[in-house]
């Protein structure tokens, strides 16, 4: 994997978090779930802690890390 295949993985994992965050945040709006249960959800959301593992994972094992 390239730099710019590894820029760019990061970018789409990244960008896909945040869309699911945005959407339990906008549902739980909805149906008007207070702020400390929704955070409550997306940290503990089982697709969003995959991201952040596999986010981590691409950032610690980069041949390419920036000094």
């Amino acid at each position: 994997m390239n730099k710019k295949d590894l820029i760019l993985s990061k970018k789409l994992l990244l960008s896909y978090k945040e869309r699911l965050e945005k959407e339990i945040i906008h549902r739980s709006n909805k149906l008007r779930i207070p702020p400390q249960i929704f955070n409550e959800i997306i940290n503990k959301n089982n697709e969003i802690n995959a991201l952040n593992k596999a986010l981590k994972n691409l950032e610690c094992n980069s041949p390419f890390k920036e000094a």
